[in-house]
């Protein structure tokens, strides 16, 4: 699964823009999370059609990458994003975007898009199992 890392302009109505231009083409945006600085932005998004959205983005002429993103299942509780972060930090792995896939009151599914996906997911799936038999 990967997401698109999308470069924009930091003004009113570049994220519509980019979203637009994604259904446009009928494809459904399952996660996502943005933010501006200065003058540029980003706008990271995963979708249920990958190859659509390349196209759709390529035809449009954006600027963007693409990233393999890790889930993980997190219980609803102060914390429990906190403690995936700092597991990713202390084996020195860059978090390039995080965002909600799903959620419920209980559980949130997040995606991880990082500078080292197959350590991420090793390192995530062990603390998803930590969790689950403690």
């Amino acid at each position: 699964m990967i997401a698109f890392l999308v470069e924009l302009e930091n003004h009113a109505g570049s994220a519509a823009e980019v979203t637009e231009v994604i259904a446009e083409r009928g494809i459904n945006i399952t996660g996502g999370a943005g933010i501006g600085a200065g003058r540029s932005g980003h706008l990271a998004v995963a979708t249920n059609d990958e190859a659509a959205t390349r196209r759709a983005l390529l035809g449009r002429g954006y600027k963007f990458r693409e990233i393999e993103i890790v889930p993980l299942t997190l219980a609803d509780t102060p914390g429990a994003l906190a403690t995936a972060c700092r597991a990713l930090a202390d084996a020195k792995i860059n978090i390039e975007a995080a965002f909600t896939m799903s959620g419920t009151s209980e559980r949130n599914t997040m995606a991880f898009a990082t500078d080292d996906p197959a350590r991420a997911r090793s390192i995530l799936g062990q603390k998803s199992t930590a969790r689950a038999n403690g």
